[in-house]
């Protein structure tokens, strides 16, 4: 059993849908004290309402976290209701299909800048409580999309993914100074909502080549940022975890249909 997480301050950066409502749900069960940022107040809201509603503790706050001045406003609001934080789970992303042919300048700094960018705003301004309590754990929602497979229409999403991990590593470095890891979560296709626009085809396809043959659930995720949130973890840091059902072992469909 992982050491508890009670009471522990938790910010799960878009935390209103899909992977991190996951997140925030499982923290909370858990008896973290959590705080949703995301940007639409409809989703954030029914959020908070299905934790309160399930005995735990939350707020949201509603920001952009690829704007500086916001994120400070979500850390200084979330220490004010809270009294600390004490993890940050960097989840907030976006993942628009555009192939490069159509990609526009805008299209890729939009994306850089939700996925990215909001990931080094958000540690940055956690860092000066990280330090003053001498404790800290930073988990980061990456994707095996980027760093390890690639697929057409997502190059913009997958460069920011694979750049969350080159980030980690040297953050790792200068977070240990004061007792704080690092680390990333890197799912594979789970069922959320944000799937729902690629089509049933595309969700039957990409489940025929997982070997679990199946898609992932966000608790799956939750789970491993879990992990790496916990006492347990302690001497982990700059590290990754792939969440996949074992999606990116078969060398082709051949190897699925020899199962």
């Amino acid at each position: 059993m992982l050491t508890p997480i009670k009471d522990k301050v938790t910010i799960v950066t878009g935390g209103s849908k899909g992977i991190g409502k996951g997140i925030a749900k499982v923290f909370a069960k858990k008896g973290a004290k959590v705080m949703i940022a995301a940007r639409g107040e409809d989703s954030a809201k029914k959020a908070v309402d299905e934790i309160l509603a399930d005995g735990g503790i939350a707020d949201y706050f509603l920001c952009d976290v690829s704007d500086w001045e916001a994120v400070q406003a979500l850390i200084a609001t979330t220490v004010e209701k809270f009294g600390s934080v004490d993890i940050l789970c960097a989840n907030a992303g976006i993942f628009p299909q555009i192939k490069l042919s159509d990609m526009e300048p805008s299209d890729w700094d939009e994306v850089m800048s939700a996925n990215l960018k909001s990931t080094f705003l958000t540690v940055k301004a956690c860092m000066p409580i990280f330090e003053k309590q001498n404790k800290g754990r930073v988990i980061v929602t990456s994707s095996i999309t980027g760093a390890i497979t690639g697929y057409p229409g997502w190059s913009h999403y997958g460069a920011s993914k694979a750049g969350q991990l080159g980030f980690i590593r040297t953050a790792a470095m200068e977070l240990a100074g004061f007792n704080t890891t690092i680390n990333a979560v890197m799912p594979g296709n789970i069922a959320t909502e944000g799937l729902d626009d690629l089509g049933e085809e595309y969700l039957a396809s990409m489940a025929a080549s997982i070997p679990l043959k199946k898609l992932g659930a966000v608790e799956d995720i939750a789970n491993a940022a879990l992990f790496f949130a916990s006492d347990e973890a302690a001497y982990i840091t700059g590290q990754q975890i792939v969440v996949d059902g074992g999606q990116i072992l078969p060398e082709s469909m051949d190897a699925i249909a020899e199962m």
